[in-house]
């Protein structure tokens, strides 16, 4: 990033913009939280099941944080510091901010690290980073309500059928993002298999022991497990 770039990069207007963005996120995760917490006894949750799941969303979290943050240091030598924390606090994924950003240097007609980025290629990066995010927040903000509405009419029809439909998405959804970094080397795939056999041997031994915090650690246990069998594989 030549001076002129890092200058703009570093400037206070975007830090400005990134604390707010930032501070947004922030806000919407604590009402969320307060409003889960309030709901808990209308669905049927004790406040204990309401602290083992708030635990188990944390720990579940840490695995793939050290993850983005690998990929965040890389974004802030390129995009600067501001914009890292900007698209990464609301996106949170740093392999879609990472392919917006390449996108839009390519679409301006240079690469990221090129001596040529300019304020205008950075520009150009910055729009496109926030556009290409806009799809799903501009879904959510306007179906919403209407999938809420379709889940009840589901429920009232047949009970079991949105646990199912909710179990089948969240593994299409798993599913895809594991698939998606298995194809990319051997070692990733050895590494999501052993992961998910580690995850289903876990979880059997804390079914049948009636571990149930075992059950928390059971995702960042197979991550763990995972990332060390792909670390082996290197060294052969």
């Amino acid at each position: 990033m030549n001076e002129e770039v890092a200058k703009v990069a570093s400037s206070t207007p975007l830090w400005i913009m990134a604390f707010i963005f930032v501070g947004i996120v922030m806000f919407q995760a604590l009402v969320f939280l307060k409003i889960a917490k309030k709901s808990a006894p209308d669905v049927g949750m004790s406040s204990r099941e309401v602290k083992t799941a708030i635990r188990t969303g944390f720990i579940s979290s840490l695995g793939p944080s050290f993850g983005i943050a690998i990929v965040l240091i890389s974004l802030i030598a390129l995009l600067g510091s501001p914009l890292t924390l900007m698209r990464i606090g609301i996106i949170g994924s740093a392999a879609t901010e990472s392919a917006a950003a390449g996108i839009g240097a390519n679409a301006f007609g240079v690469e990221l690290t090129s001596d040529d980025f300019s304020t205008q290629a950075f520009t150009t990066v910055v729009w496109t980073m926030c556009l290409g995010g806009m799809g799903w927040l501009l879904f959510a903000a306007l179906f919403t309500k209407s999938l809420g509405n379709t889940q009840k009419k589901i429920e009232k029809k047949n009970p079991k059928a949105m646990t199912i439909i909710s179990s089948a998405a969240m593994l299409g959804a798993f599913g895809y993002l594991a698939s998606e970094q298995m194809v990319t080397s051997v070692s990733h795939t050895i590494a999501g298999i052993v992961a998910l056999f580690s995850m289903v041997v876990i979880m059997i031994v804390a079914e049948r022991g009636n571990f149930s915090w075992l059950k928390e650690w059971a995702l960042g246990i197979a991550m763990v497990i995972g990332m060390a069998s792909a670390y082996f594989t290197t060294l052969f």
